[in-house]
């Protein structure tokens, strides 16, 4: 693609609450504004923002960093967008969401999500910077460690859990897609956090009220990004050697794969604990290694769902961000939205 140059205006710093491409200060949902926003009803907002963040990599999945404002091009429904506001500099504070699959379906399979959760954490949660809670599903998804920092603390809870039951992978994702929409926020002026959602699991679903389609327009809506680790381990043929060896997705795998290709994510397929230091490396610093674009719709909001595609003008990189937003109208008031 040629390069195309954003028209360059004065920077909108996006909003902080979350990432659905709502009004800045105005939330997506009534009720879902960020805490201790105070409010401002003296000013209207005319101006909606719709923030991204998004992850560049080459054929071999090494992250390129050192694009600038001007290799992007954004389309909204096939339509060029005005890039308002640009930033390489993503090191933003975490609040992750662990979701452990502990229904009877994974029974074969919970200590390796156990080691593979606590290991992530370790990796990843900085003390004081960034918090995690933990959820766990099976007949019916339950948080059973609030957000915190101490690593030691999401262990212990992770290490108590046992399986059983069936599976309510979809009303889990919904859950804690809303939870993240309402996360606690950094003291101090810089208000902005970067939402993501670990989900380790087959990807089966057998007792969920929500649809797949409810659990990712969720996902969308709370600004997150799906992190899946898959525990299916059908795929694997040991007739190769040492290597094992993946030859289909599992209808499992593909449930994965669609949450976190729509979410701007990324599904993994470990086979041992072993293999996974890889795989949480590799989110750990994909979370800091991405680029923070914010752009103004030409469009009104009209409530309806809008496709985006981000493009660069290197050839054979790779784009990944979510794939789209809902354009929520206006408040009737036009105010901050409290």
């Amino acid at each position: 693609m040629a390069a195309v140059r954003a028209q360059q205006s004065e920077p909108v710093v996006p909003p902080p609450a979350d990432a659905s491409g709502s009004q800045s200060q105005v939330p997506a949902e009534p009720g879902a504004e960020a805490p201790g926003q105070k409010p401002t009803p003296a000013i209207r907002v005319t101006t909606q923002t719709v923030p991204l963040t998004i992850t560049v990599s080459d054929k071999k999945h090494n992250f390129v960093t050192d694009l600038t404002q001007n290799d992007f091009r954004v389309l909204e429904n096939g339509v060029p967008q005005d890039i308002r506001f640009f930033s390489s500099e993503t090191d933003l504070p975490l609040r992750i969401a662990v979701l452990i699959d502990t229904s009877n379906s994974i029974r074969p399979r919970l200590q390796f999500e156990q080691d593979a959760a606590i290991d992530f954490l370790n990796r990843v949660i900085r003390p004081i910077k960034d918090e995690a809670f933990l959820m766990t599903f099976d007949n019916e998804p339950q948080i059973i460690q609030d957000y915190t920092d101490d690593v030691g603390v999401l262990s212990d809870a992770i290490r108590d859990q046992r399986a059983g039951g069936g599976t309510a992978l979809n009303d889990a994702i919904y859950l804690a897609s809303e939870k993240l929409a309402d996360a606690p926020l950094p003291k101090g002026p810089d208000k902005d956090v970067r939402r993501v959602i670990v989900l380790i699991s087959d990807g089966n679903d057998n007792l969920s009220d929500h649809a797949p389609s409810d659990a990712i327009e969720a996902v969308i809506r709370s600004g997150a990004a799906l992190y899946a680790i898959s525990t299916n381990t059908d795929w694997i043929t040991l007739d190769q050697g040492d290597t094992p060896q993946k030859y289909e997705y599992t209808d499992g795998d593909k449930v994965l794969l669609k949450f976190s290709d729509q979410t701007g994510g990324r599904t993994f397929f470990p086979y041992r604990v072993e293999d996974l230091g890889e795989s949480f490396v590799q989110i750990g610093t994909e979370l800091r290694s991405q680029y923070f674009i914010a752009y103004t719709p030409t469009a009104p909001p009209d409530g309806k769902y809008r496709k985006i595609e981000v493009q660069v003008d290197r050839k054979n990189l790779i784009v990944r961000t979510r794939r789209g937003y809902y354009a929520t109208a206006p408040s009737a008031e036009g105010s901050s939205g409290h």
